[in-house]
């Protein structure tokens, strides 16, 4: 009688090795003298469309509230859901990248925002659209967490800042094209292919990123999952965003505005509490504790809250002054475009000598000029266009050397730690300035020339604040 041949023990394990391990690159692709720069190139897949993205929904909400009889509050959650959940999982998933490889939780991050692009691209309800934004914020949470740690490990030492202008470049790139490519999407095929675009990009990216990434070299240990600390950072963040929301004209009453700035607050000082006692916290105190990487992430959240926050200004107060949606986003376009040519131009134009520290005191210092120079002179076209083109180069100049400055300070083996601190800084400040900003305009009761000179009020301190971080990095 024959007996069967034993299964071999390895056998049931191939799947799962196969879906947890990273695999090299390709000899031919590793060997190259310019590897590095199909890395970075592959990680702007990432970062151009997670910008894009951000900018393209909001041009959706209007088609969205007529197909689902929704008010706008309503539709405000396809964008406020996705945030919301990018900023509480960035940095515990840069945690788990750090320990799991980075290469592959950005492809499995690519994987799973593609599904969930095309998810939203099909929802029959404005529920089942918010729930497939969350699953994409998922994925972009594992993307952008990944995407610096994938540049800086990748680009060598003396190219790291020249590598992180590139990768910012595509994320003002895609931040300008999405008010035009959206315009054109909607226009002509409708809200639903505003998230159909993303897949086939995702599938290149993909495909890119499997031949083209490096493997993560050094990885920390596996630590235990913070559910605490990712609780509280939920609160604190939630809250905040949904007090200021509204504090600026949502329906709530004003004790429910006070109840969530509390909440946000009290939330906010437990987290800290448990980040300086807890065994294995989400966020490393140490870390926080670092100044350049302390006011490192100060400056990135002011940066992006003064670029986010024309976003809104700049739209309301010309179409308030007689001009059409399609002039006022030529002029906005403005911004992200002196942005990408601050970020890739800044070390061909400056002096070689000059230090990330004082890249960062020229970027932050044009910022206040460029904010001065909006809130005096009149709210017309050809006066914002140049402001803001002075506004995106100051921001281009200061964002990559405020980057390389926190990354060079964080330990390699937390690289991916830090590359999700600094995009949920980044992420914050989006939404703060959106938040701020559309705040200054309801308190004023006021658009066109009034409105910019409010709202330009309210950016300034945060233009400032970056200049003071610059002199606490040592």
């Amino acid at each position: 009688m024959s007996r069967r041949p034993a299964a071999h023990p390895s056998r049931p394990r191939v799947w799962p090795a196969a879906l947890t391990r990273e695999r090299a690159r390709p000899r031919a692709v590793r060997e190259r003298p310019g590897a590095w720069r199909l890395a970075v190139g592959t990680v702007c897949f990432g970062a151009f469309m997670g910008q894009l993205d951000a900018s393209i929904v909001t041009l959706t909400y209007r088609d969205l509230s007529r197909e689902f009889h929704a008010s706008m509050a309503a539709v405000e959650w396809v964008s406020l859901s996705y945030l919301l959940t990018l900023v509480a999982l960035l940095v515990p998933v840069g945690r788990i990248s750090d320990a799991r490889g980075r290469k592959l939780l950005y492809l499995y991050g690519f994987a799973l925002f593609t599904a969930a692009s095309a998810a939203c691209g099909l929802a029959p309800s404005l529920a089942a659209l918010v729930g497939a934004r969350v699953v994409q914020a998922a994925g972009a949470a594992m993307m952008q967490s990944n995407s610096v740690a994938l540049v800086t490990t990748s680009a060598p030492r003396g190219r790291m800042r020249a590598a992180l202008g590139v990768q910012a470049a595509a994320q003002a790139l895609g931040l300008a094209l999405g008010p035009t490519v959206g315009g054109a999407l909607v226009s002509a095929a409708g809200w639903r292919w505003v998230f159909a675009v993303n897949v086939p990009v995702g599938v290149v990216a993909l495909v890119a990123g499997h031949y083209l990434l490096p493997r993560t070299r050094s990885r920390t240990a596996a630590a235990r999952f913070d559910r605490t600390g990712l609780a509280l950072l939920a609160t604190t963040t939630t809250a905040l965003l949904l007090g200021l929301s509204g504090a600026s004209g949502l329906p709530f009453p004003w004790w429910a505005v006070v109840v969530l700035l509390a909440l946000a607050g009290a939330a906010g000082a437990a987290l800290w509490r448990h980040l300086v006692r807890g065994a294995q916290p989400l966020l490393d105190p140490a870390l926080l504790r670092c100044r350049p990487v302390a006011a490192g992430l100060g400056g990135a959240l002011c940066s992006y809250l003064v670029l986010f926050g024309p976003l809104v200004l700049v739209p309301t107060a010309l179409t308030a002054e007689g001009s059409s949606e399609l002039v006022a986003g030529c002029v906005l376009t403005s911004l992200p475009v002196g942005f990408a040519l601050g970020a890739t131009c800044a070390d061909r134009v400056l002096p070689r000598g000059l230090t990330d520290r004082a890249r960062c005191l020229l970027g932050a210092g044009t910022c206040v000029g460029a904010l001065a120079l909006m809130a005096s002179l009149p709210t017309a076209a050809p006066v914002l266009v140049p402001a803001l083109v002075l506004l995106g180069l100051g921001l281009g100049v200061y964002t990559p050397a405020n980057n390389a400055v926190v990354m060079t300070a964080i330990p390699a083996s937390s690289s991916g730690t830090g590359g999700g601190l600094v995009n949920m800084a980044r992420g914050l400040g989006t939404a703060l300035g959106i938040a701020v900003v559309t705040l200054a305009l309801h308190l004023a009761g006021a658009a066109g020339v009034e409105g910019v000179r409010w709202g330009v009020g309210a950016l300034m301190p945060f233009a400032v604040l970056a200049v003071v971080a610059v002199g606490r990095r040592r």
